[in-house]
C-alpha cells in the first residue's frame, strides 16, 4: 500500500529520553545558535558524547546545524521545537535543586528569560497582565480552570490557543514606545508559561516587544544561559510604561505578588 502510516512519536520519545539530549535543547531554548562546546558544558557531558547528543538531534529534526568557516553553531529547528520544549516543561517535574549556584540559576530563569523569541518567566507573565489590564490587548486573563488541576501543576489548566487581540491604543501606545509591530497584527498568540503556569505573550507581538526591549537596553541576556537581566533603564521603563514594580516581591505565585501600582 502506497502512503505513510500514523506519526511515529516515539522517535521524538527516544530522543528526548536523555538528560543530556534534553539540556541541550533547553540551552537553545532561547533562540540562540550556539557552539558545541558550550553545549557540552551546559549538558555536564565531554566534547565526544555531546557530539553524539547533536548529531542524534539533528538528524531527528529537532536541531539544524550552521555552518561558520571552521565552526559549526546548532539552533532550534524552529518555534514548533521551541513550543515542543515550552509544553513538556510544564509537564515535567522540577529537578532538586543541589547548590546554590543552581538556586542563583533557577531563580534567574524563573524570574525572566528568553522563552525562544518572546519573554517567558514572571516577567513575561506581569507584562501580559499590564498589557491587558491597560487596554492594550484583549483576552482572558489567563486564569486556571482548577477543575483541570492534577496534582501540584495545573498545566492542561488553561489553553495555549486563548483568544487575544491587540487593540487601537495598544498599537499607538506601543509604537510610540519604540516596539516596531508586525503590518496588520491583530490576533495576539500566547503560550502558558512552564514555570508560572499562566499566559505570557508570545507570538510576532512578543517578538517584537522583546526586540524592543533589547534595542531600549531594558533586558540584556545572560552570558551562560537563556536567563534575561532587567538594567536599571528597564526598571524605570517597566515602571512608567507599564506600572510593574520590579524585580517582583518573592513569592511562587505570580497572581499575588505586587506587579502593579495602581490598586495595590
Amino acid at each position: 500500500m502506497a502512503g505513510d502510516g500514523d506519526v511515529d512519536m516515539a522517535v521524538v520519545g527516544k530522543l528526548l529520553a536523555d538528560r543530556g539530549r534534553c539540556r541541550i535543547l533547553l540551552a537553545l531554548a532561547d533562540g540562540r545558535a550556539l557552539p558545541a562546546s558550550v553545549l557540552a558544558s551546559e549538558a555536564g557531558v565531554r566534547a565526544s558524547t555531546a557530539s553524539g547528543h547533536l548529531r542524534k538531534l539533528a538528524e531527528g529534526g529537532l536541531i539544524e546545524v550552521l555552518p561558520t568557516g571552521r565552526y559549526r553553531y546548532y539552533r532550534l529547528r524552529g518555534p514548533e521545537v521551541a513550543r515542543l520544549v515550552e509544553v513538556i516543561g510544564r509537564l515535567a517535574p522540577a529537578q532538586p535543586v543541589r547548590s546554590l549556584r543552581a538556586g542563583t540559576r533557577a531563580q534567574a530563569l524563573r524570574l525572566a528569560r528568553h522563552c525562544y523569541d518572546h519573554i517567558g518567566g514572571r516577567l513575561g507573565v506581569a507584562l501580559t497582565d499590564a498589557l491587558r489590564e491597560r487596554g492594550l490587548i484583549e483576552g482572558p486573563d489567563g486564569t486556571p480552570d482548577l477543575a483541570a488541576v492534577r496534582g501540584d501543576r495545573i498545566a492542561g489548566g488553561v489553553s495555549d490557543e486563548a483568544d487575544y487581540s491587540i487593540t487601537t491604543q495598544g498599537h499607538r501606545e506601543l509604537s510610540a514606545m519604540g516596539v516596531v509591530l508586525p503590518p496588520a497584527l491583530g490576533a495576539v498568540r500566547c503560550c502558558i508559561d512552564w514555570t508560572e503556569q499562566r499566559h505570557h505573550i508570545a507570538g510576532p507581538l512578543g517578538t517584537a516587544v522583546l526586540t524592543g526591549f533589547e534595542s531600549a537596553g531594558w533586558v540584556t541576556p545572560a552570558p551562560t544561559h537563556r536567563a534575561l537581566r532587567v538594567s536599571e533603564r528597564g526598571i524605570s521603563g517597566l515602571r512608567d510604561h507599564f506600572g510593574i514594580a520590579w524585580p517582583p516581591a518573592a513569592t511562587t505565585r505570580t497572581r499575588e505578588q505586587p506587579c502593579h501600582r495602581e490598586g495595590q
